[in-house]
């Protein structure tokens, strides 16, 4: 059993996000749905939480009002295989939502994620300092991330 497990705070779209994120990413689901009773805070019957997997990571979205919000200080990373991987995550979790660079972005709830190459921290993490660095300078022209854009960076002399 998982020992920790993120909890994201909604107004009331836990349900509509829990359903969208497990849409885009293989083998997620629902897994449970509970509803506000007569004591409240929310209108009897409506969505108080859902729990949720994303590839075997456990989730819980909580309608909890609109007191809170989301911010880049937690994001969510996607490791990606290729570059088809990041530019599906990428359109898909975009989608409504902002843009941002080096790989980040917000989808249409407001939750920052980073869509990340797995190449991306094997070039930066070169031992050719220089190499490493062009890497940088490249990624950091980037919104989504190029593979080939790194490799070229990387290539230079």
């Amino acid at each position: 059993m998982q020992k920790i497990t993120p909890c994201l705070w909604f107004d009331t779209d836990g349900e509509d996000a829990a359903k969208h994120y497990t849409s885009i990413i293989p083998n997620s689901t629902i897994t449970h749905v509970s509803r506000y009773g007569a004591a409240g805070p929310r209108p009897e019957g409506s969505v108080m939480t859902v729990e949720f997997e994303l590839d075997g990571q456990r989730f819980v979205a909580l309608n909890g009002g609109p007191d809170f919000t989301f911010s880049e200080a937690i994001s969510f990373q996607i490791n990606c295989d290729s570059q088809e991987e990041v530019d599906e995550y990428w359109s898909k979790l975009s989608e409504g939502g902002e843009e941002g660079p080096c790989g980040w972005l917000k989808d249409r709830f407001g939750l920052s994620w980073q869509i990340i190459p797995k190449r991306l921290p094997e070039l930066l993490s070169d031992p050719d300092r220089e190499k490493s660095q062009r890497v940088m300078a490249a990624m950091l022209e980037m919104r989504k991330i190029e593979i080939d854009g790194l490799e070229r960076a990387a290539a230079a002399a």
